[in-house]
């Protein structure tokens, strides 16, 4: 398999599009340090030592009473930036954002144009045209929308909306010119054929960063029985979603301080991003730690 691996890898770096068939031939008869080493050099060849850094703002949590306040959502911007992140996402939970919400959101997101460098993100559910037309006329120039999982696998976790609705929240946030973000979550049960196709699905749809989550098993949630995933596994996963989109940014996002240190292994198969700071509802890295590993590592930030 070895020189399999090697033949996929120069068909790639040469343009070539891997297909489902052989992504699931790496992941069952190919050495998987070879799989993670393949991966890295095709992340090097079409990005180089670029590294992208982002953050998000929890705008509005589900069961709070208030939404996130302009000055605490100003000092964290302040500090991304301080610090060289990229882009920051204001997030709201809930299936979409209503008008009232869209107001109060415009002026942190003004703020945040006048006094940081920082590119402006939004994640906040379901999107209609207009919405999608008013977040760009706010200055956003990203939105995200995580599939979650492929299209076949998403009932399973999901029955509030449809992954046909979130692919056309993707189509109207295109529409609008905005650039798009979508990624999902791995350990919820699914297989690795099951990744391979969110991976494949992204790459039709023509999105160029996607995050990939690591489930936090929460007491008290559906998926609170799940056990967290090896390291070895999310390596392999981070490395098919490079093969079957070289030339996207893919980014480890939430969940990854389970792994603890290890984590910085994907950094090494394949990914060339992360969200830094906390992540919503779990705590995340240290952004001092991370910049330092991903310096060390020989990534740049510029």
């Amino acid at each position: 398999m070895a020189e399999s691996i090697r033949h996929i890898v120069a068909s790639v770096l040469a343009g070539g599009r891997i297909d489902r068939a052989a992504a699931l031939r790496l992941t069952a008869e190919a050495d998987p340090h070879q799989v993670w080493e393949g991966a890295d050099r095709i992340r090097r060849h079409f990005n180089g030592a670029r590294f992208s850094l982002c953050s998000i703002i929890n705008a509005r949590s589900g069961g709070c009473s208030e939404d996130c306040h302009p000055d605490r959502a100003l000092a964290v911007a302040a500090e991304m930036d301080r610090n060289g992140v990229h882009r920051l996402s204001l997030v709201t939970s809930g299936r979409s954002a209503n008008s009232a919400l869209l107001d109060r959101l415009a002026e942190i997101y003004r703020e945040i144009a006048r006094t940081t460098l920082l590119k402006l993100c939004g994640s906040m559910g379901l999107l209609t045209g207009d919405t999608a037309l008013r977040l760009k006329e706010m200055g956003v120039v990203r939105y995200h929308c995580n599939l979650e999982a492929s299209s076949r696998y998403f009932p399973r976790v999901c029955t509030t909306h449809t992954w046909k609705e979130k692919v056309e929240t993707l189509r109207l946030a295109r529409e609008a010119g905005l650039s798009l973000c979508s990624g999902g979550i791995i350990g919820m049960g699914e297989t690795m054929a099951d990744r391979v196709d969110l991976a494949l699905e992204l790459r039709e749809l023509g999105v160029r960063s996607i995050p990939i989550n690591i489930l936090t098993p929460i007491p008290g949630t559906p998926l609170a029985g799940h056990k967290p995933l090896p390291v070895e596994e999310v390596l392999t996963t981070i490395a098919l979603f490079r093969f079957i989109n070289p030339e996207g940014i893919i980014r480890l996002a939430g969940g990854r301080q389970q792994l603890g240190a290890e984590q910085y292994r994907c950094f090494a198969a394949g990914a060339n991003g992360a969200m830094v700071g906390n992540f919503l509802t779990t705590p995340g890295s240290s952004i001092e730690e991370d910049l330092r590993t991903f310096t060390a590592m020989g990534f740049s930030f510029a």
